[in-house]
């Protein structure tokens, strides 16, 4: 298997990114109108359109949507010790890192009896979905329930798709009895985000869904926005490195190979300044991937979306890795910090040649769940932030308020606002008769 190796001119670049923007932008209008009816049928017809979207999709016919709490408890006794200790590992430090992200309400005061400042609260319930199917994301339970817990939100449910047996992967169970997932219901796709937005008589109605799935799930998210808050519409997964000629052409082909195997839309780019370094690359990546199960996605996201850029210098480099705004950035260059400094859209970043990109899929603490298809650009990585809302308080005494009436009428009136102004002015009238 090889990747064509490309001297990008400005032009071919602008090629790339469309290219790379359009792989989950084509939202296909077959999936737009079956997520549309299978949202009405749950909304209005509640757990009963749940079980016939089970057995119609999964193939299951179950006699209840919630797990039993014991059988989640026993998910843990049914894998190896070292794995359970590795999910407890991934845990502590995935609580460690969104701990520091905690905001507390603040208020200040002013002269003449003025106090204003932000209340900070936590949702009361928040949905997570996480896929099931042939790549169950067990991570994924950790990443969208633990910021969750830092965050104070009362009650987190999980929807997750059923296995053969009619119960979802014995690792998701485990993962959400470790990270405190309160009520878990083992359903799956657009059906399972209709039950979250709207409630059914099993499935409480929640004010946010978080966590990833594929265009089903994405779309269901996209259409029932407004009804609750969702955290971000995924796309496919993508990384880019930027690596100059000290790199090493084994971690970078097998970090390029990691995102590749997601599915067949992955993208996954190098962007370097040494064309020596970009062939033992692509030699690199042609005898890897014989040994990997999934070749078949591998080679088709490569040939797809894949690419080895070669860029003038280093700051070229950022530049065209800030045009795409990549879900990962590895820079694998001899000097990291000093590009870090440049990068200015990436979901995450990850420094040097012993940083790769699954540290942060699964150990290191800070979020996976990030921003795709470019929208590193205004969205930052799930946080505890998404679990959180903000009020504003004001607090005004009456020789506050007198002092601002003459701009605060003046404003209402400029806008045709009568009743603003007189809202203030009304407060004084008994003082001036």
């Amino acid at each position: 298997m090889r990747i064509k190796i490309d001297k990008i001119t400005q032009k071919d670049f602008e090629k790339l990114l469309v290219r790379l923007r359009q792989r989950s932008s084509e939202e296909l209008e077959e999936v737009s109108e079956s997520v549309r009816s299978i949202i009405r049928e749950v909304r209005n017809n509640g757990d009963s359109a749940v079980f016939e979207f089970t057995k119609k999709f999964d193939g299951i016919t179950l006699d209840r949507l919630e797990i039993d709490k014991n059988i989640i408890s026993n998910a843990i006794k049914s894998l190896k010790p070292e794995l359970v200790s590795t999910i407890r590992k991934a845990a502590d430090n995935i609580r460690r890192f969104h701990e520091k992200q905690k905001i507390n309400s603040w208020f200040f005061n002013e002269e003449n009896g003025i106090l204003m400042g932000q209340k900070v609260t936590a949702l009361e319930r928040v949905g997570v979905y996480v896929p099931g199917g042939t790549a169950p994301l067990p991570s994924s339970v950790l990443m969208n329930v633990i910021p969750a817990k830092v965050a104070g939100v009362k009650e987190i449910i999980m929807c997750t798709p059923p296995g053969k047996n009619g119960l979802p992967d014995p690792v998701i169970l485990a993962c959400a009895d470790i990270a405190g997932t309160d009520r878990v219901f083992t359903v799956g796709g657009a059906q399972a985000v209709a039950a979250m937005a709207y409630g059914t008589e099993t499935i409480p109605k929640v004010d946010k869904i978080t966590g990833p799935g594929n265009i089903y799930v994405a779309t269901a998210k996209k259409m029932v926005y407004g009804i609750c808050g969702i955290d971000m519409i995924a796309g496919p997964s993508e990384i880019l490195i930027i690596a100059d000629e000290t790199a090493n052409a084994k971690f970078i082909a097998a970090d390029l190979l990691s995102q590749a195997e997601h599915d067949m839309l992955a993208s996954s780019i190098l962007i370097t300044t040494s064309f020596e370094l970009a062939e033992k690359v692509e030699g690199e990546i042609a005898k890897q991937v014989e040994r990997l199960p999934r070749k078949n996605f591998i080679s088709h996201s490569l040939n797809s979306y894949g690419a080895i850029i070669l860029a003038d210098t280093l700051k070229d480099a950022v530049m065209m890795s800030n045009r795409i705004a990549p879900e990962h950035l590895e820079l694998c260059v001899e000097n990291p910090f000093e590009l870090l400094g440049d990068v200015t859209n990436a979901g995450a970043v990850f420094l040097g040649n012993y940083s790769p990109e699954p540290l942060g899929d699964y150990i290191a603490g800070p979020n996976h769940v990030l921003p795709t298809n470019g929208t590193a650009r205004f969205y930052s990585p799930l946080s505890v932030d998404d679990y959180l809302k903000k009020t504003s308080v004001i607090s005004y005494s009456k020789q506050a308020l007198a002092g601002i009436m003459k701009d605060v009428c003046l404003f209402a009136e400029a806008e045709g606002l009568t009743a603003h102004a007189n809202s203030v002015r009304i407060r004084f009238e008994e003082e001036n008769k």
